[in-house]
């Protein structure tokens, strides 16, 4: 769901960064606040479920008869762990490496994806849904299905989020009724593939490490380095092999992208804004289209110097 700079105008581009941008101050104060647990639980975690959270969307896996794939996002997972607003923030900062190392999404709608993917995710699928269905229930369904209704709901929005800005920027080829019809659909059978794994993962947690999910009472069952170093461990063992299993199929975007026009390819804007972007991003992205076999590693040492920052950032606060 990574928006190239192609799909959306520089007014759009503008007021979706503005947005996204407040919403890391509020992140970074909100979690600053959270007294000493920030530090002692947040914080350390923070940098490698964002490592892990990358490794994982380099994933694509296909869609049954469809001739698409798609991959996780990983707010709902993130928010589980760090709750909503470290979660978003953990996420944004995926989305920031993605973005300027590899390309993966333009810089002009670095705002437009980080809203669609981390604000949507995080602060608005985790706490109206997954929250709510969760309280003061333990059983293992009730987590299982919210995990997949919240996931499905989070890649639901983001899909009309994107039909909405392509449709604010005037892209004439992707006619909004046209275009959601064939992004609303494949987003929810994506949402199903990210809540069954986000479902796997938070039951795993819940059995063996629960004093690690945010909301947790259960006292801290082992060091949470242990934790830490098989997250790391983790994240490049699926880094390392992301890019001989990964689904070859056009993702869910892409794939609708190219129904919705009929194969004819978008007219490139020619505004100064978007060379300008264009030219910045292809001086930062130094892994273009993470072409390199390394790349996958080093967007996971790359999303953990970031987490480092972050916490660095935070305990300041």
């Amino acid at each position: 769901m990574h928006l190239s700079d192609t799909l959306i105008s520089p007014a759009v581009a503008v007021a979706t960064s503005i947005v996204a941008a407040a919403l890391v101050v509020v992140a970074t104060r909100k979690i600053g606040r959270e007294n000493s647990r920030a530090t002692t639980h947040l914080v350390p975690l923070m940098g490698v479920m964002g490592a892990l959270v990358f490794a994982a969307q380099m994933l694509n896996f296909a869609i049954p008869a469809t001739g698409s794939s798609g991959h996780i996002v990983g707010g709902v997972l993130l928010a589980a762990v760090l709750g909503e607003w470290a979660g978003f923030l953990t996420l944004t900062s995926v989305i920031i490496v993605q973005c300027l190392l590899f390309a993966d999404g333009g810089l002009m709608t670095l705002g437009c994806n980080v809203l669609n993917m981390a604000a949507l995710s995080c602060l608005v699928a985790y706490p109206l849904i997954f929250k709510p269905l969760i309280h003061n229930h333990n059983s293992p369904s009730r987590w299982a299905a919210a995990s997949i209704a919240t996931s499905i709901t989070a890649l639901a929005m983001g899909a009309l989020a994107v039909t909405i800005e392509t449709e604010l920027s005037g892209i004439t080829a992707l006619p909004y009724g046209r275009f959601l019809s064939f992004m609303l659909p494949i987003h929810l059978l994506i949402g199903v593939g990210e809540g069954l794994a986000t479902a796997a993962v938070i039951a795993s947690l819940r059995r063996y490490r629960p004093d690690l999910l945010f909301d947790s009472t259960e006292p801290t069952a082992r060091p949470r380095t242990q934790f830490i170093a098989i997250t790391v461990v983790a994240a490049l063992l699926v880094a390392s092999v992301a890019g001989t299993v990964a689904s070859s199929r056009p993702d869910g975007l892409e794939w609708s992208i190219e129904r919705t026009t009929a194969g004819v390819e978008i007219a490139e804007s020619q505004s100064p804004l978007h060379h300008r972007a264009a030219r910045i991003q292809r001086t930062t992205a130094l892994l273009p289209d993470y072409e390199a076999s390394m790349a996958g590693l080093v967007g996971v040492g790359a999303t953990l110097a970031v987490g480092y920052g972050l916490s660095l950032l935070i305990r300041r606060r």
